[in-house]
């Protein structure tokens, strides 16, 4: 709906621009733009046995855009987190990273043609608001664009602080929409 709204705003001021030398040097109506994705997984911290809820609820927005050739894809994390993790005197994790991946769109399992992993989310998570929130943005990975579709898929990985193990399985979120 956002994306109806803007091509209209930008039909309406090229509409005002007729007949100015302005019109000449205007942005396209059809400007490219992102297509995203949020879906949302709720997660336990598998080392806190305390009274209050410990789960970290993250919502991952996924992005994609075709532009000029190239893909360009992106992707934000919020989080609920429990308040009990600002009031502990250790870390809750030991690292955590969100895995961003440009997938081309095919029959069957989609093959990555770019990945990146991005370590910033542990700090992020660590420094969450008084109450346990917060968001992290990725940086954007652009792909040169070939034939066929593609997409922004990814996922999280944590290692709790004092569960004894690494990295646990990949929490999943939905695919961005093909471009």
């Amino acid at each position: 709906m956002r994306a109806l709204k803007r091509s209209t705003s930008a039909a309406v001021v090229l509409a005002a621009l007729a007949g100015t030398a302005a019109l000449a040097t205007a942005a396209p109506a059809s400007a490219a733009s992102y297509h995203c994705k949020t879906s949302s997984h709720s997660v336990d911290d598998p080392s806190y046995n305390g009274p209050d809820s410990d789960n970290w609820d993250f919502d991952v927005t996924l992005c994609a855009m075709r532009s000029g050739g190239y893909i360009y894809t992106t992707a934000t994390v919020y989080w609920d987190g429990p308040y009990t993790a600002k009031n502990r005197s250790t870390y809750t994790f030991n690292k955590a990273k969100f895995q961003l991946q440009t997938k081309r769109s095919v029959s069957g399992t989609d093959p990555v043609v770019k990945s990146g992993a991005y370590t910033g989310l542990e700090h992020a998570l660590e420094h969450s608001s008084g109450n346990g929130n917060g968001s992290y943005s990725t940086g954007t990975l652009k792909t040169k664009a070939g034939s066929g579709r593609y997409l922004a898929d990814g996922y999280i990985q944590l290692d709790w602080s004092g569960d004894g193990k690494s990295y646990r399985s990949p929490i999943l979120f939905t695919a961005s929409p093909v471009v």
